[in-house]
This record gives C-alpha cells, sequence and structure tokens, in this order.
C-alpha cells in the first residue's frame, strides 16, 4: 500500500471503516450538492482557462490576492510542477512518498536527511547542504508523523532560504485541523522564493474532487504557470470553489471536531501498553508497535472490518509503524477495543 484509502486491494468483503485515509468524517459541506448539480449542466463547455473566479475564492479564503494563488488538480500536481521547475530536490524522511518520487520522475536529483529521533528537523542539515536553486520540500504538518514546525523554526527555515536563493514549498494540506497557533500564508504573504500548499481533498472531504492551491508570489506564480498543464482543474472542482471556502459553520464545527477525537484517541491509545502513540497535530495519528509487526495487525484488524495504514513504505520507518486516522467517536471506540482485544 503507496498511499492510504486504497479498500480495493484488499480481500475483505463486508464494510470497511477505512483508518488509512485522513477525511473529514464529517463529509463534504451539504450545500455542495447543489453546486455539483448546477455544475452538470456546465460539463459541455471548458472551464474557464484563467480560472477567474476560482482563483478569486481562494484568495478570499486566504486572504491573498488572487494574482499570488496557483493551482493543481489536487495537492499532488502542484508537487508534481514544483519538482518539475528545480534541478534538486531536498527532503526529510520520513514524508509523503511524492516528495521523492515526483522529481525522480523528471530525473531530478533528491537529496534526502533523516529527521531526529523525535521526529523533528535538524536545521544545521539546511544550513549545510541547501545550494542556491534548491527546493526544499516540508510537510506542514508532515505526513507521517503528525508534527507541525514551531512558528519560530519556521520563520529560521525561511530566513536560510532566502540567503541561500533557494526555494520552499511547504505542504500544509493538513493545516486545517491543527491548532491555531499561526498561519504561515499570513507569515510569508508577499514574500518570495516560497510557496505554501493547501487542498479541498483532507479538510473538505473531497478526495474525488482533485482541487489543490497554493499561495507564492506574484512573480513566481506567472513561472508556474509556463508549466501548468491547461485546464488542469474539471468543472466540478472549480464548481466547488464557489461553495466549500465560504462555509464558516462547517469549517469551525470541523475543527472543534477534530481537536476533540484527536485528543481523546490519543489519550485512550496511549493506555495500551504494547503501543507508543506519538503526538499528532493532524487528523492522523502515528503508532509504533512494540509487539507484532504491520502485516499482522493489519490482517487481524481487517478481519474486523477495519483497515489501519502500514507505514514501512514511508523511507525511515520500518515494519513496526502503521497510522491511523481520526474517525468520528464511534469509529474511533471500535479502533480502541480492537487494540485492546488484540493486546
Amino acid at each position: 500500500m503507496i498511499h492510504g484509502g486504497d479498500i480495493y486491494s484488499n480481500n475483505y468483503k463486508g464494510e470497511i471503516t477505512d483508518f488509512s485515509s485522513n477525511i473529514n468524517p464529517l463529509g463534504p459541506p451539504e450545500r455542495l450538492r447543489g453546486e455539483m448539480e448546477k455544475a452538470y449542466l456546465e460539463l459541455t463547455a471548458y472551464p474557464d482557462i484563467h480560472y477567474r473566479e476560482l482563483k478569486l475564492n481562494i484568495a478570499a479564503y486566504l486572504s491573498c490576492s488572487s494574482s499570488e494563488v496557483v493551482l493543481g488538480s489536487g495537492a499532488l500536481e502542484i508537487i508534481s510542477n514544483f519538482s518539475l521547475m528545480f534541478k534538486r530536490t531536498i527532503v526529510f524522511t520520513p514524508c509523503f512518498s511524492e516528495y521523492i518520487k515526483r522529481p525522480a520522475v523528471y530525473g531530478r536529483e533528491v537529496k534526502k536527511f533523516p529527521l531526529d529521533s523525535d521526529f523533528k528537523i535538524n536545521i544545521k542539515y539546511i544550513e549545510e547542504d541547501l545550494k542556491q536553486g534548491d527546493l526544499l520540500i516540508l510537510g506542514n504538518p508532515n505526513n507521517p508523523t503528525g508534527l507541525r514546525i514551531p512558528e519560530d523554526e519556521l520563520k529560521g527555515i525561511y530566513d536560510i532560504v532566502k540567503e541561500k536563493n533557494a526555494f520552499l514549498l511547504l505542504d500544509e494540506a493538513f493545516f486545517e485541523f491543527c491548532p491555531e497557533d499561526y498561519d504561515s500564508v499570513e507569515l510569508f504573504k508577499g514574500r518570495d522564493n516560497i510557496c505554501i500548499i493547501r487542498a479541498a481533498t483532507k479538510f473538505f472531504a473531497l478526495p474525488g474532487i482533485r482541487l489543490g492551491y497554493g499561495v507564492t508570489s506574484s512573480t513566481f506564480a506567472e513561472k508556474y504557470a509556463e508549466v501548468e498543464s491547461p485546464w488542469s482543474i474539471n468543472s466540478y472542482a472549480n464548481a466547488a470553489g464557489k461553495c466549500i471556502f465560504r462555509e464558516s459553520d462547517y469549517i469551525e464545527q470541523t475543527k472543534q471536531y477534530i481537536n476533540s477525537e484527536r485528543e481523546y484517541l490519543q489519550k485512550e491509545l496511549s493506555k495500551i501498553e504494547w503501543i507508543k502513540v506519538y503526538k499528532s497535530n493532524a487528523n492522523f495519528i502515528l503508532i509504533k508497535l512494540l509487539k507484532h509487526d504491520e502485516n499482522i495487525i493489519f490482517d487481524e484488524f481487517i478481519k474486523a472490518g477495519i483497515m489501519i495504514r502500514k507505514a514501512s513504505n514511508f523511507e525511515g520507518l520500518d515494519r513496526s509503524f502503521i497510522r491511523i486516522a481520526v474517525k468520528g467517536r464511534e469509529s474511533n471506540n471500535n479502533l480502541i477495543r480492537l487494540f485492546k482485544e488484540f493486546e
């Protein structure tokens, strides 16, 4: 399993609760249904190739200029386009596998450094190895560790990137699930040498829509436009942008719900002696198995209709790690019960 959410590749025939996929358990905003029905009537025409209205809606949501917005068919397409634009990419492992795979597909060099034992970034690697023209990709919060970069540390990293005339691609696909301590878009608004990626996939529970977006300087947004594919955003994703960013009640409800369930899961799972539960700022939790391995746990849990995420294919982790999503209370209790029974 290279990515979570692959419920099609297992042999379980019953209903599955997918803890491998980190999607908002509340589902999409209800008002979106009406926009999707309207969009059906637009399928016979190409979307606006410049996505003017969509960029305005995103800009209003992020409090930036529409000239600073870049788009992709999911955050992954933006990562892929950036990987094409730079000759060398720097990453810290474990991380989202596509940070490594996308540059490699384009024949670009990838330099990998390990996170510390507590999954923190060792800034000395950036200070010593980052060169002019490099692309540094960081998850914030990182996947699969769930940890967000502290504000002062992030500012320090950006200062190094700026000084060396490199570029920081900050992947914040899980940003809205995090505690509201700082907003990196606000911190780096109008700055050069940085792009901050967000997406509709996780928070708005729309993985099938494939809508990613990012904020960078207007100057770099023009360079990005030179490599992006035309019409990469389909009509349904374009229509979603008219609705989801204005759903303030839904946004606040989701933030409170995930924060409460994340704390509950971490507290209850931490009572189980044969696993180590890592602190997370996201809507997923990394777990180290102190006995058994990922294959045993996966096979036993799938028999009960629960699918967890094996984590050994994250470079830097072995088969003693798994990752679980934060779901609704009933599903979370079922997961906790399985861990206790399996002990």
